[in-house]
């Protein structure tokens, strides 16, 4: 083979790679390849769960916006004997709070895993532990 031909095989096989990512997600850096940006997933917006919930016999369960983001104030009747007023604070779908020492989580369900004869059924329900659990028919917010 001749020296001129060798050289521009050798030429067009070196420039015969892929073509550099130019997308316009990230910044080419100075060997040609494209350093990508990490976009954290946005979070989703916490359900609403403000309103009246109602339990069986008398269990109550009362959700207000406090101040602050992810915010509530939860005022309920959690059995025939105890009832209270306690800061919530959203996390994802659910909503924890401290009730006399011991922390506690709303987490939404339906009416059958409160364990709640008078419930099961329904569909819009939050429960704390099961056989206590409140939800709502869409009459009470």
């Amino acid at each position: 083979m001749k020296p001129l031909v060798l050289i521009a095989a050798v030429a067009l096989t070196a420039c015969s790679g892929p073509a550099p990512d130019t997308s316009s997600d990230g910044t080419m850096t100075s060997v040609g390849s494209v350093e990508r940006k990490m976009v954290p997933p946005k979070p989703k917006p916490a359900p609403d769960y403000t309103g009246r919930w109602i339990g069986v016999e008398g269990m109550v369960l009362d959700i207000a916006p406090a101040p602050g983001p992810s915010r509530y104030t939860l005022t309920m009747q959690w059995d025939l004997d105890n009832q209270g007023s306690f800061d919530g604070v959203a996390a994802g779908d659910t909503i924890t709070f401290d009730r006399n020492g011991i922390r506690e989580t709303l987490r939404p369900t339906n009416g059958t895993a409160t364990a709640l004869k008078y419930l099961a059924g329904k569909t819009d329900c939050l429960t704390v532990k099961p056989g206590e659990g409140y939800c709502r028919d869409g009459l009470s917010r």
